[in-house]
């Protein structure tokens, strides 16, 4: 049941219209200690004036938001421009905005949008291990008064969504390369905090251990291509004094890591896969412009996105699709 600005005002012991003034804007300010009381309750039982059912009810915004972590990650872009094909049918807009990958600037943005009254909201993007309860709070709450939510990665579990297997993928991507010949395994395990880097890690050296084949050194950094390039580069200053770069097979937890790394790779004048063989993930559309081409496991981008705005519009909160990669190897891996 949605909470209603009575609710409120019962739970701060005070009037009707006291609570309107402090959540509605009044000239008339209540004093200070009680307005804080009625913030208090609000936030308590997650009441949010401009997200209720009933505007909601009245009429559609035909708005829906979406956040992701970094638009000009191509990763992200892909999800978008799904998205937009989902809901276009439908005449509705959407909004976009990105975080950064900082947390508190995700329950900002969701803020931001039940503010100006989406009929929807989708999160795009790796959550964190350690967990984010005022986001699930506010999105409990914008599903109680009548939002839609969709979640792409780890949906919550009180939300719908897209839930990717990551670590099935990166695990199928190990056994194919193992396949190819490749014993001499690297791994840029991108940053452990975050659920998709560790899963892809996980996947990927689970396979090689349960076959017998040791992973030589996973390094850590940013979840980036400059953290890509940055681990690479120092791996490799320390692997060329001891002549041991020269054939291994380095994967990266995602495609643009491992664009970084190909620079590294190059800027030390090693050729691949010659030298270094190299592996992603998620086949975003930047692979097609890079030679030689890169293996990878291809996530439907495009069509998870657009999966997850058909399922806003469509009133599927509570529907939950489990998607993997799949393992496609190309040049930069060939022996």
């Amino acid at each position: 049941m949605a909470i209603r600005l009575t609710d409120v005002a019962d739970e701060a012991g005070v009037s009707l219209a006291t609570a309107s003034r402090v959540l509605n804007g009044s000239a008339r300010k209540p004093a200070e200690e009680i307005s804080e009381k009625v913030r208090a309750a609000a936030q308590k039982l997650g009441y949010f004036p401009n997200a209720q059912a009933q505007a909601l009810a009245r009429a559609s915004t035909k708005l829906i938001g979406l956040v992701v972590h970094d638009i000009a990650d191509p990763y992200f872009s892909s999800i978008a421009r799904g998205v937009q094909k989902g809901i276009q049918a439908n005449g509705i807009q959407l909004l976009l905005t990105s975080t950064g990958g900082e947390a508190d600037r995700e329950a900002l943005a969701v803020r931001a949008f039940m503010s100006h009254r989406t009929d929807a909201i989708i999160l795009s993007g790796s959550r964190r291990f350690s967990e984010d309860h005022e986001l699930a709070e506010l999105l409990e709450s914008y599903q109680t008064n009548g939002g839609q939510v969709a979640m792409i990665g780890q949906p919550f579990p009180a939300t719908g969504g897209i839930q990717l297997d990551n670590e099935g993928a990166a695990s199928e991507l190990a056994g194919e390369l193992l396949k190819a010949g490749h014993r001499r395994f690297v791994v840029l395990a991108g940053n452990p905090d975050y659920m998709t880097a560790k899963h892809r890690a996980d996947g990927f050296t689970g396979k090689l251990k349960r076959s017998g084949v040791p992973v030589e050194t996973a390094l850590y950094g940013a979840f980036s291509r400059e953290g890509g390039y940055l681990a690479m580069g120092d791996y490799l200053d320390q692997a060329e004094s001891q002549e041991t770069a020269n054939q291994i097979c380095v994967f990266c937890v995602s495609d643009v890591m491992a664009l970084g790394a190909i620079r590294a790779i190059r800027e030390r004048g090693l050729r691949i896969p010659e030298d270094v063989a190299i592996a992603g993930f998620d086949d975003i559309p930047t692979l097609g412009d890079v030679t030689p081409s890169i293996s990878t496991a291809r996530l439907p981008l495009e069509e998870i996105g657009r999966l997850a705005g058909e399922m806003v519009v469509a009133h599927s909160n509570s529907k939950l699709v489990v998607m993997t990669g799949t393992p496609v190897l190309r040049e930069s891996t060939e022996r």
